[in-house]
């Protein structure tokens, strides 16, 4: 089998959970790196890792490393990606992938160049339960797809300090929460949607608050999408056809769904385990380097395309973007 050394950087709660992944597989942590050097060795220390670096550019340069999974805020994302293609790294980056389009039309564009590979850890692209109703779709379980329903709400504390209001590291609840329920209309739709209307209320600090989001594709599906960073709203998705509707509770990491069909008979959808998220996403990413698996990151592509779209029509711009 096949093995590779994967580097951690930026070791924050959701790296801890990647640590926590890959020792369980017996994958090799082989690096991690910090800002801080206490921090990154205290993390090496507990998860058995060989090599420890208090800066990014060091892991990224070491030759033994062979993927490296970014789990900075996304305001970096765009800069550690390419740093880490160009010392020859695959990446597996958390989401959103980057702020824009034009900062992921040039990581494609590098990737390709080098023949490296680049994957967004968004759940909802490697969850088996969505490749086991896409499957069911396909084979007509809702007849002609319809409408998508998918909301988001979470009552963040009001703190204009906290990076979920921070302009300056790309706050809001579009590119925090947003990018799971755009993620999930965009896997669902048939075809990327040519028409996007939005409407957005902003909090004090200029980011948004909450939203709501309504995409249209040529086949005529609709997708209805609502956020919210200051309003607790059930993490809930609905597929829905001309022969019934899936429901799925707590969509970012799902492991079931139920189906009721317009004579009103419900049927159970299960795959996969919640609990094995981040599995799923590492999994993936080394069946897409062995060449076992079709690339993703056209789908995470379309996703900062229709981000990037409704922020545009906001007049929402961070200040550390090209412009």
């Amino acid at each position: 089998m096949t093995t590779f050394n994967w580097a951690i950087v930026g070791l924050g709660g959701i790296a801890a959970n990647m640590a926590d992944t890959l020792q369980a597989r017996d994958n090799k942590i082989y690096a991690v790196a910090s800002r801080s050097t206490a921090k990154a060795e205290a993390f090496a220390e507990n998860y058995t890792v060989e090599k420890t670096y208090g800066s990014y550019s060091e892991v990224f340069a070491d030759e033994k490393v062979d993927i490296v999974y970014i789990a900075t805020p996304h305001n970096n994302h765009y800069e550690y990606i390419m740093e880490a293609l160009h010392h020859n790294k695959h990446v597996l980056c958390e989401k959103a992938i980057t702020v824009n389009s034009s900062e992921l039309e040039e990581i494609i564009a590098l990737a390709q160049e080098k023949k490296l590979f680049v994957s967004e850890a968004m759940t909802i692209f490697h969850m088996p339960l969505f490749k086991e109703i896409k499957r069911l779709i396909n084979e007509g379980i809702l007849g002609e797809m319809k409408m998508i329903q998918a909301s988001f709400g979470s009552s963040k504390p009001y703190d204009v300090t906290s990076r979920f209001f921070n302009p300056d590291l790309a706050g809001g609840a579009l590119l925090d929460i947003g990018t799971y329920a755009v993620s999930f209309a965009r896997y669902f739709l048939s075809s990327q949607p040519h028409q996007i209307k939005t409407t957005m209320k902003q909090f004090e600090t200029g980011v948004d608050e909450q939203s709501g989001i309504l995409l249209q594709n040529n086949e005529g599906e609709i997708a209805v999408i609502n956020l919210s960073i200051r309003a607790k709203t059930p993490k809930t998705a609905v597929l829905g056809g001309d022969k019934g509707y899936i429901t799925i509770t707590d969509y970012p990491r799902a492991d079931k769904a139920t189906f009721i069909s317009t004579a009103g008979e419900t049927t159970l959808i299960q795959a996969g385990s919640s609990a094995d998220a981040m599995l799923y996403e590492v999994e993936d990413f080394e069946k897409l380097l062995l060449g076992n698996l079709e690339n993703t990151l056209p789908l995470s592509k379309d996703v900062l395309d229709i981000l990037t779209d409704v922020r545009e029509q906001w007049g929402l711009v961070y200040s550390f973007e090209k412009k």
